[in-house]
C-alpha cells in the first residue's frame, strides 16, 4: 500500500465516529485475544500427543485415546487458570480501589497532590494543571478510576472471568480436535499421522494470520511464526517419543 493511500485509511480510521466505534469494542476484542490463544495451545497440545504417539511407536488409536484426554484436561486447566487469573486481577483493583476511597475521605488534599505531580510529570503546566486537577477531583469516582490507572498502573475495566474462560476452554477444544479428526479415518497409519500434519500445519498458519489482526501485525510473519512455534513443539515431541522408546527399550 502506497504511503497516501494508508494515509487516507489511517484518516477515514480516525475520524470521530470510528473513534468512538472503535473505542466501544475496545473490550470485545479481549475474548478474541482469548479464543487465539486458546486455539494455538489447543492445536499444539494435541498435535505435540500425535507426534510423541508417532516418535514413541505407538498406533493411531493410543494417539487418538490419549488426544482428547489431553484435549479435554488441558483445555479445562487453562481455562481455569485464565478464569482465576482474572479473579484474581479484578480482587486487586477493587482492594485498590477501596483503599483509594479511604485515602480520598481520609487525607484529600494529599491526594490531589498525587493527581497534581501525576499530570506535572507528563508536562502539564500553570492553569491547564490546576484545571485538571480541578476537573478529576471534582468527581469522587473518576477521581479513584485515575488513581487506579495513573498511580497504581492497573486497568480499571477488566474483562468478564467466566466469559473469558469460555472462550478459551471452547477455542481450545474445538480447534485442539483438527489435529485428531484424521486418525478416526480408515486407512495406513502413516497416511493418517501425514493428514494430521497437513491440518496441524493449516492451521497454525490460519490462527497466525487470525493473530496478525487482532495484534496489529503483519499477516504472513504471524502466520509463519505461529507455524514455526507449533511445527518446533511438534518436533520435540517426536524426538522426546523416540528417546523414550529408546531409554525404556522398546528398540
Amino acid at each position: 500500500m502506497r504511503d497516501g493511500d494508508r494515509t487516507d485509511v489511517l484518516r477515514r480510521a480516525h475520524d470521530p465516529e470510528a473513534i468512538a466505534r472503535r473505542l466501544a469494542g475496545a473490550r470485545r476484542q479481549e475474548h478474541v485475544s482469548d479464543a487465539v490463544l486458546g486455539g494455538i495451545d489447543g492445536c499444539i497440545t494435541t498435535f505435540a500427543v500425535v507426534c510423541g504417539a508417532l516418535g514413541g511407536g505407538f498406533t493411531p488409536l493410543v494417539a487418538l485415546v490419549l488426544g482428547f484426554a489431553n484435549l479435554v484436561a488441558d483445555g479445562f486447566s487453562m481455562a481455569v487458570s485464565r478464569y482465576e487469573s482474572i479473579r484474581a486481577q479484578r480482587e486487586v483493583v477493587a482492594a485498590t480501589r477501596r483503599e483509594e476511597l479511604d485515602h480520598i475521605a481520609r487525607v484529600p488534599e494529599g491526594e490531589r497532590e498525587e493527581v497534581r505531580q501525576i499530570f506535572a510529570a507528563k508536562g502539564f503546566r500553570g492553569e491547564t494543571l490546576a484545571d485538571i486537577v480541578e476537573t478529576i477531583c471534582a468527581d469522587r469516582g473518576r477521581w479513584v478510576e485515575t488513581m487506579i490507572t495513573e498511580e497504581h498502573g492497573l486497568a480499571a475495566a477488566q474483562p468478564h472471568p467466566g466469559r473469558a474462560a469460555a472462550a478459551t476452554f471452547t477455542a481450545f477444544v474445538l480447534v485442539g480436535a483438527l489435529p485428531l479428526l484424521p486418525l478416526l479415518l480408515p486407512g495406513g497409519e502413516i497416511a493418517r499421522f501425514a493428514a494430521s500434519a497437513v491440518i496441524a500445519a493449516a492451521t497454525f498458519f490460519a490462527i497466525g494470520m487470525v493473530k496478525s489482526l487482532v495484534l496489529g501485525r503483519p499477516v504472513l510473519r504471524a502466520a509463519l511464526l505461529t507455524l514455526a512455534t507449533g511445527g518446533s513443539a511438534a518436533v520435540l515431541a517426536y524426538l522426546t517419543g523416540i528417546l523414550s522408546r529408546w531409554l525404556l527399550g522398546g528398540g
